[in-house]
């Protein structure tokens, strides 16, 4: 448009090379650094990295895509589009509105958001301290807020079914099992919201979550209620406390299945037990319990199930053995080969395998008298029966020893609802310290489970994030060339986070893992804003001679205002279905994301026409005014007046 006004225009591909040529190195530069944000995502591991990595890898890509269409694809169609239309056409009411022009500049509503953003921006700058304060003042209030967030490891999900697991003691037969199964069965089905149920007793020795037949999970198929699921899982709870002595725990089926690949156990949070003494790891277990029930939140509370069951101890008299030169190593293959069977061939039937083994009949593995009786073979020849060698009794031990790093272990299992995991675990925490010190040395117990995976992919995200913030900083160096500048676009980071903390605190107050990808995200946007505009205000100095002062920034804030406005508003419409989306399933990883980049995009946004102004009028000063003069070109003239030839193209991307 200004270059028609011009007396001789110039040709419309210098034009929009020119224009091109302007943005191009904001282009490239801010597509480094929003590449180089989503770097912590791709170093995620576990669970949450084959989450969230396929989601960095598209945004990489897409972002790629982009950066090569911008730099081809737009300026040939620029080319072919504008320069093919000599005159602006008469626009109708919707392009009077939008589209059109009222004069040869801007459209009208650009022209009414300018008028409003002048004398903003003149404010802003004339009382820079007190701006700069005030947004500090802001940064600080949101990271309080930050500090006071709960934490969880990934949102709620919405399955439109649930898990639910009864637990009858160990030993319990399959027929009894298989009655209170029923029982509970038909219970469900008495909540309205509960359209069907299927129930699994037990599940196979060679399965990959083998269980004994005194465990059942049932599946429920819940239909469409105005009900929360909260509201539908306590109302449950509550039907199922008629059945004492079985334990029950509800989940869903992809929740269940993610806490027991995180913590090998199907809840939420998993406290873990360990010491050398079975009896007294019970007793540690049992008080952990009783820690835990008193703690706000905390439902579906259960101790790993372990009884009592009778077995045959041997117990070898070491001396007596080494009088007939045995050693308990030998003596020990012995009992193993009588009682436990030792494989000795192999037989082919068809196509299969068979072990042949030997052993003792059943009726003599379980006689005591006998097993007393049982001759061993000794180095000298005689045969000597195993009473003299070895203590045989009946005993009792239990069903299971569990053990996870070399050491006995004994899980504390508990789901948490109403309450942040992170809140949960942080009161558990705070009262198991005087229950602790009291403990013998060797006991300890570790807090596992989603808790566990929260806080390793936190620390790891904030880490790197520390080292890609660095990277960012250095390559805002490289792009323009000055610390000062650098630093002023790393002023857009905490701009940002004001939105995306308020954003959060609005929507619950719970941050999740997904909420930090959206910051990551978040801070790649904030950034290219801040690159655009600064990068436009240099521009104007060294390009076009315009001299440091308030005319020069408010001139740049404006060309740059409906470039910036257009950049976060196409954003915003595109996040607002997933900002709204919540509790709908299928969505529950993507809405906490568009939440936090939605809130950060207004507030970096409102901001940056305020903040970035009043502060690159206070360094600015210190880069130009001190410069030589000889460093920018002599002013040209300008023949659109208030607009350069180039900025209004060039803006568009």
């Amino acid at each position: 448009r200004e270059n028609r006004l011009k007396p001789n225009p110039d040709p419309p591909l210098v034009v929009v090379y020119r224009a091109s040529a302007e943005v191009r190195n904001s282009i490239v530069f801010a597509t480094v650094i929003i590449v180089l944000v989503f770097l912590p995502l791709l170093s995620l591991e576990g669970m949450e990295g084959r989450v969230f990595m396929p989601l960095g890898l598209a945004y990489i890509t897409a972002l790629a895509a982009s950066l090569v269409v911008s730099l081809t694809v737009t300026p040939a169609l620029c080319a072919f589009l504008l320069a093919r239309n000599p005159r602006a056409p008469r626009p109708g009411l919707l392009g009077r509105l939008f589209g059109g022009v009222t004069h040869e500049e801007d459209t009208w509503l650009v022209t009414r958001l300018k008028r409003l953003d002048a004398p903003l921006v003149r404010r802003s700058i004339r009382h820079s301290g007190a701006v700069i304060v005030g947004a500090t003042v802001m940064v600080l209030i949101a990271g309080s807020l930050f500090g006071l967030m709960g934490r969880e490891f990934l949102p709620p999900f919405n399955e439109g079914s649930l898990s639910v697991s009864a637990i009858l003691p160990p030993g319990t037969g399959l027929d009894e099992s298989n009655r209170i199964g029923t029982a509970i069965e038909k219970t469900l089905l008495s909540v309205p919201e509960v359209e069907h149920t299927g129930r699994r007793t037990g599940r196979a020795e060679m399965d990959e979550h083998a269980e004994g037949v005194h465990y059942s999970e049932i599946d429920v198929g819940l239909r469409a209620s105005k009900r929360s699921l909260p509201v539908i899982q306590e109302e449950i709870r509550k039907k199922l406390e008629q059945f004492p002595g079985v334990v029950i725990a509800i989940g869903q089926p992809i929740s269940h299945r993610l806490d027991h690949l995180s913590s090998g156990v199907r809840a939420a949070l998993a406290v873990k037990v360990y010491g050398p003494d079975l009896e007294q790891l019970r007793q540690r277990a049992g008080e952990v319990r009783e820690v835990m029930a008193g703690v706000p939140g905390v439902v579906d509370l259960q101790v790993e199930p372990q009884v009592e069951v009778p077995e045959l101890r041997v117990v070898i008299n070491r001396d007596a053995a080494a009088r007939y030169g045995l050693t308990p190593a030998s003596l020990a293959e012995t009992l193993e080969t009588a009682f436990n069977a030792h494989t000795v061939s192999q037989m082919l039937q068809g196509q299969r395998t068979y072990d042949l083994v030997v052993w003792f009949d059943e009726a003599s593995r379980s006689n005591p008298d006998v097993i007393r009786d049982t001759l061993v073979s000794t180095p000298a020849g005689p045969r000597v029966p195993l009473g003299q060698l070895a203590e045989v009794r009946r005993a009792a031990g239990p069903n299971t020893i569990n053990r996870e790093n070399v050491s006995r272990r004994v899980v504390v299992q508990a789901n948490v609802q109403g309450r942040d995991l992170n809140s949960v675990v942080t009161d558990l925490q705070g009262r198991m310290r005087t229950v602790q010190a009291g403990w013998a040395p060797g006991y300890f117990l570790e807090y596992g489970g989603q808790f566990e995976s929260q806080q390793n992919a936190m620390a790891r995200i904030l880490l790197l994030g520390a080292f890609t913030v660095l990277a960012i900083f250095l390559v805002l160096l490289m792009a323009l060339g000055s610390w000062r500048l650098a630093l002023q676009v790393m002023v857009n980071l905490p701009l940002a986070m004001v939105g995306g903390v308020v954003a959060v605190f609005l929507t619950g107050g719970v941050l999740s893992v997904a909420s930090l990808v959206g910051f990551i995200t978040l801070f790649g946007i904030a950034t290219r804003n801040g690159i655009m505009m600064l990068s436009h205000y240099v521009h104007l100095m060294r390009e076009e001679g315009e001299p440091f002062g308030e005319e020069m920034i408010v001139r740049g804030t404006l060309e740059r205002l409906a470039p910036v406005l257009m950049t976060a508003l196409t954003a915003a419409l595109g996040l607002l279905p997933l900002a709204l989306s919540v509790g709908q399933p299928g969505k529950e990883l993507l809405q906490p994301i568009a939440v936090v980049i939605l809130g950060g995009l207004i507030s970096s946004t409102l901001l940056d026409q305020v903040v970035t102004p009043a502060l690159f009028s206070r360094m600015g000063a210190r880069e130009f005014i001190q410069q030589p003069k000889g460093d920018a070109p002599s002013p040209a003239p300008n023949p659109a007046g208030s607009e350069s030839a180039a900025s209004p193209v060039g803006t568009s991307w």
